[in-house]
C-alpha cells in the first residue's frame, strides 16, 4: 500500500494520538471496531467482533489483556484530512501496567461509561491514570440504546464522583453504530495535536515489545521529537546498545510499511534486535551520531505482586515448561520466572504475576498454546522479613522461610480497595472485608451506589476475594486495587505435615488469628484427598514445633484372624498383635503417595 508512504508528510497540527479507557465491559473494544469501520481501515469481509484482540483467549472471554495500536485516517467536516492514532487498553486491574504505558504515548483519551452501569472502580482508577498523564479527557457515554440506560444520572455521576464536566458528553451506542461520527468530530475537535519539533534530534518512546517468530523483536515507538528513517542507526540511552532500523510500519489495523516516521507519530521498527529484554518498555531511542540531550521519564518497571509455583504433572515435561514460559517472557515483560524443585512435585518454576487474573491467563495460555498440564501451588505474597542481626530479606515462598529465632518482624503487603456495590448487598461486602482484616477508610453514596474503601492485606485477597465478592453482590459489585504499603503483622509459618514429612507446596504464610481455622479447613479437605494405605497417616498442621490441627486417615485391614475357628483368644489376639507390629513398621518405613489432585484441590482455597 504505497499510498500510505505520503503519511510522514501529516503536519502535527492533523495528528490527534488518544486512547480509550473505560472499565471492564464497557465497550471500549466495540467502539475500537466502530471507528476502524467508520474510517475504512478494514473493508465489511475483513471486519470482525474486537478486531484488536487478537489472542483467542481474549476473544473468548472478552477481556483485552494486551493493548493495541491502530492509525485511521479520517476526513473532518472542516474538509481536512487527520491520522488518528488509536491505542487500545484493557480494563481490568491485573493489566493497569499496559494502560500506564498507552497513556504515556497519547495526548487524550477518551473517557468511555456504560450508561445503563455508570461509573465503576477501573473507571476511577484509569481516568485518574489519564490525569496524572495531563490528558485531555472526552466523556463518552456508550449504550444509550438500552432500555435501562439513564444518560442524566451517569453524566451526574461523572461530575460528582470524578469532577469532569460531563454536559457535553458525546452519546452513543458502539454495538448499533449510532453517534460514531460524533465521536471522531470530538476527537479532531477536543483533544490536542501532539507538539514536536522535526529538526531536532531523534527522540522516540519505546512504547512496547513482544516477540515475532519471523521478523525478531518488533517494537513499537512514539516519536517525540525529530524523525526515524529506514537504515538509521539508532541508540537505547539506557543500554547504550546500538541497532539500524531494517523496516518501520504502522498499522492500519494491518501492518503497512512506511519509509519514515515524523513526531507525533505512532509506529513499529525492527532492528535485529535479539531479545525483548533488550528493548526495554520506558526506554528512550535517540540517533547514534547525533544523540539527543535529555532522557524520557519511562515507566516503572511492572513489579510482580503475586508468586505461584508452576509444575508439570508428567516430570518428563519439564523441558516444554522451560521452553514455554520462556517464550512467554518474550511477550509478556511483567511476568518472571526462576527454577524451583520440590520434594513432592518434583522440578517447576516459581512464578511472579501482576494479579490473579494475570496468573490465570498464563497458565490457562501455558496449557492452550503449549499442551502443558500443570499443578500450581498456592498463591503467595512477597513478605519483608527484619532479621535479629538488621537484615531485610524478601520471602517469595513461604517454604524458604528463615529460622523463627533469627526473626525480629515479619511485614506484609496492604492494598487500598476501592469497591462499588448496589446498596442492598453493602452488609455483606463490609462482613467479607472484616473477616478478611480489613479497616474501612470510607463509605460514600454514588446515587443507589455504595462506594467503600478499605485497608486489606493483600494475603487475604490473593486467594478468593474476588470470586467471594462476585457471588455475594451477584455479580454487581466492581473492585479495584493498589499498593500502599508494607506493615507488620503476626503472622507464621503454618506447615502442614502427611505421616509427620512437612509437605512444602502445602506450607503457608498466615496470621496468628485465623492459623488454626485454615490448618483445620486443610487437614480435613487433604483427610478426604489422600487414599487409605496399609498403615495410619496423621495428617497435622503445625506453627514450628506445636500442632494446631489433626485428622488421621483409617488404615486398610486384612482380617488375620480369618482362620481361627473357636479356641482360645490368646490366639486371636497374638495374631492382631503381630499385625499390630508389621504396620508400625510399615508407617516408619512407608512412604504415603499423595496424588496430583488431593495438591489441585488442597490448593483451591474456599472460604474458611
Amino acid at each position: 500500500m504505497a499510498g500510505d508512504k505520503r503519511s510522514p508528510m501529516t503536519p502535527t497540527a492533523q495528528i490527534r494520538n488518544f486512547s480509550v479507557v473505560a472499565h471492564i465491559d464497557h465497550g471500549k473494544s466495540t467502539l475500537s471496531d466502530r471507528l476502524i469501520q467508520e474510517t475504512g481501515g478494514l473493508t465489511a469481509r475483513e471486519m470482525k467482533e474486537q478486531v484488536l484482540d487478537n489472542m483467542e483467549i481474549e476473544r473468548e472471554r472478552g477481556i483485552t489483556i494486551k493493548a493495541q495500536t491502530v492509525r485511521l485516517h479520517y476526513r473532518a467536516k472542516d474538509g481536512l484530512d487527520y491520522v488518528l492514532n488509536l491505542i487500545d487498553t484493557p480494563g481490568h486491574v491485573d493489566f493497569a501496567y499496559e494502560v500506564s504505558r498507552s497513556l504515556a504515548a497519547c495526548e487524550g483519551s477518551l473517557l468511555v461509561v456504560d450508561a445503563s452501569q455508570g461509573v465503576e472502580a477501573q473507571t476511577l482508577a484509569n481516568v485518574y491514570q489519564a490525569i496524572d498523564n495531563n490528558h485531555e479527557i472526552v466523556p463518552v457515554l456508550n449504550k444509550v440504546d438500552l432500555p435501562a440506560a439513564d444518560v442524566d444520572r451517569v453524566k451526574a455521576q461523572i461530575e460528582d464522583v470524578i469532577g469532569l464536566d460531563a454536559s457535553d458528553a458525546v452519546l452513543c451506542s458502539a454495538k448499533t453504530g449510532l453517534g460514531i461520527t460524533d465521536v471522531l468530530e470530538a476527537i479532531v475537535t477536543r483533544l490536542p495535536p501532539p507538539k514536536g519539533d522535526e529538526t531536532a534530534p531523534l527522540k522516540a518512546l519505546l512504547v512496547d515489545a513482544w516477540y515475532d517468530a519471523y521478523l525478531g523483536v518488533v517494537v513499537l515507538v512514539r516519536i517525540i521529537e525529530g524523525r526515524m528513517t529506514v537504515g538509521q542507526k539508532l541508540k537505547m540511552m539506557q543500554t547504550g546498545a546500538g541497532y539500524q532500523v531494517d523496516r518501520l510500519g504502522v498499522f492500519l489495523p494491518k501492518a503497512t510499511p512506511v519509509d519514515s516516521l515524523g513526531p507525533g507519530e505512532i509506529g513499529f521498527l525492527t532492528a535485529s534486535i535479539k531479545e525483548v529484554a533488550d528493548a526495554a518498555v520506558g526506554a528512550t531511542i535517540t540517533d547514534e551520531k547525533r544523540p539527543t540531550a535529555h532522557e524520557l521519564e519511562g515507566f516503572k518497571v511492572a513489579q510482580p505482586v503475586v508468586f505461584c509455583g508452576l509444575f508439570p504433572v508428567d516430570a518428563a515435561d519439564f523441558e516444554d515448561l522451560r521452553a514455554a514460559v520462556g517464550k512467554l517472557r518474550l511477550n509478556d515483560a511483567s511476568f518472571s520466572h526462576e527454577m524451583e524443585t520440590s520434594a513432592a512435585l518434583g522440578f517447576g518454576f516459581r512464578c511472579g504475576f501482576l494479579g490473579l487474573l494475570h496468573l490465570e491467563i498464563i497458565q490457562e495460555r501455558l496449557s492452550r498454546e503449549f499442551n502443558l498440564d500443570l499443578i500450581a501451588t498456592a498463591p503467595s505474597v512477597i513478605y519483608k522479613i527484619t532479621l535479629t542481626n538488621g537484615d531485610v530479606l524478601e520471602l517469595h515462598n513461604p517454604a524458604d522461610m528463615p529460622d523463627p529465632v533469627r526473626i525480629e518482624s515479619i511485614a506484609e503487603p496492604w492494598i487500598k480497595a476501592t469497591i462499588f456495590t448496589p446498596d442492598e448487598y453493602l452488609g455483606a461486602v463490609i462482613k467479607l472485608c472484616q473477616d478478611r482484616r480489613g479497616s474501612q477508610r470510607e463509605l460514600s453514596y454514588v446515587g443507589t451506589r455504595a462506594m467503600v474503601v478499605y485497608d486489606l492485606p493483600l494475603n487475604e485477597v490473593v486467594f478468593d476475594f474476588y470470586d467471594r465478592l462476585k457471588s455475594i453482590s451477584k455479580g454487581y459489585a466492581s473492585f479495584d486495587y493498589q499498593l500502599e504499603e508494607y506493615r507488620t503483622g503476626d503472622l507464621v509459618k503454618m506447615s502442614i505435615l502427611v505421616n509427620a514429612e512437612p509437605v512444602d507446596a502445602l506450607s503457608m504464610l498466615v496470621h496468628r488469628n485465623r492459623a488454626e481455622a485454615r490448618g483445620r479447613s486443610m487437614c480435613e479437605k487433604m483427610k478426604d484427598l489422600i487414599p487409605p494405605h496399609m498403615f495410619v497417616i496423621p495428617i497435622q498442621a503445625a506453627i514450628g514445633g506445636k500442632i494446631i490441627a489433626r485428622e488421621t486417615v483409617r488404615a486398610l485391614r486384612k482380617d488375620v484372624t480369618a482362620k481361627c475357628y473357636g479356641g482360645d483368644a490368646s490366639r486371636k489376639r497374638k495374631l492382631l498383635d503381630k499385625q499390630k507390629e508389621g504396620k508400625k513398621r510399615l508407617r516408619q518405613f512407608g512412604k504415603v503417595e499423595i496424588p496430583q489432585e488431593a495438591f489441585i484441590a488442597a490448593l483451591k482455597m474456599d472460604d474458611d
